[in-house]
């Protein structure tokens, strides 16, 4: 098998391992390509692909997460993950911790982690990397990194809603709630909303977005029902979608370009989270982005028209 055929087969991996990294579709695809540069240029074979080339991906990803910690720090409004709508690595026996792991409330976990930490977690947790493996890859003991495993794993448990929906539960309420938002159903947007419920969204300083986190069932039910019907007089669609292994949708203006991302988390039967986002720096990945300002202007329009 040649470097390429290798490299390619690998590719998904590799991808998966640098997006729960980085939270970000773009940096993961660098940090691919740069491994590829890293194994292309090396004159030597090493004794396991696999291993030379996660440890490469994962490394550079450190490298990269440490440095984006302090663009984060200065980000304009909430930080939001990429959307992933569909993870390209596959494997049936770990699918319930490749699932979990990519939703946006679990990178919002990780993201409280140190670097090593999250290495560690992701290669041990997620992927089923041996202790001997993680220790290869970050530079550390296996002692050390069984000491960082169990403080990263108590992180992210204690973060963890203890009663998370089941996926045909979540796919219930995700099309009750989609059929509701339109119609603009204030009444049936509320009973599907827990008492505790919050909606933000993630513009970056570059697209409208809300000012900050709306909380509470009446609240975001009479947000969503005042805003998406005026946004389908504009002939803004949504198509229900997958995204980060939750029911979600994509938002398209009326020339199909992407407006924005819709990602939700359910808990005791109810919608907890709904996570939106319209950065157009974050929906790039996912084809032509639609001006959102002008989405905005225009919709503002329509509701002055309306009353």
């Amino acid at each position: 098998m040649s470097k390429v055929e290798e490299f390619e087969e690998l590719r998904p991996l590799l991808f998966s391992i640098a997006y729960r990294m980085l939270g970000s579709v773009g940096e993961a695809e660098d940090a691919v390509q740069e491994t590829w540069l890293r194994f292309d240029g090396s004159t030597t074979r090493p004794t396991s692909t696999k291993a030379f080339l996660s440890a490469t991906v994962t490394r550079i990803s450190i490298d990269v997460l440490r440095s984006a910690r302090v663009r984060r720090e200065e980000y304009v409004g909430p930080w939001l993950p990429e959307p992933l709508l569909t993870d390209p690595y596959q494997d049936p026996a770990r699918s319930a911790e490749l699932a979990d792991s990519v939703s946006m409330a679990a990178l919002l976990l990780l993201e409280r982690l140190s670097p090593l930490e999250r290495s560690v977690f992701v290669l041990r947790e997620v992927f089923g990397f041996g202790f001997d493996e993680v220790a290869a890859t970050v530079g550390r003991s296996e002692a050390a990194c069984r000491q960082l495993q169990v403080r990263a794993r108590r992180h992210m448990e204690a973060g963890r809603p203890r009663f998370e929906a089941d996926r045909q539960e979540r796919e219930e309420l995700a099309t009750r709630f989609f059929d509701a938002l339109r119609e603009g159903d204030v009444d049936g947007l509320r009973d599907l909303l827990a008492a505790d419920v919050s909606m933000v969204g993630d513009g970056g300083g570059k697209a409208p977005q809300l000012a900050r986190a709306v909380s509470g069932a009446e609240n975001v039910a009479r947000l969503l029902a005042s805003v998406f019907p005026h946004m389908a007089r504009i002939d803004v669609t949504f198509e229900p979608h997958e995204v980060n292994g939750r029911p979600g949708a994509v938002f398209r203006d009326r020339d199909g370009k992407v407006l924005h991302i819709l990602a939700l988390e359910m808990l005791d039967g109810r919608i907890q989270t709904i996570r939106s986002v319209i950065n157009p720096d974050k929906l790039g990945h996912l084809g032509p982005v639609a001006d959102a300002w002008a989405v905005d202007r225009e919709v503002k329009r329509a509701r002055r028209q309306a009353r």
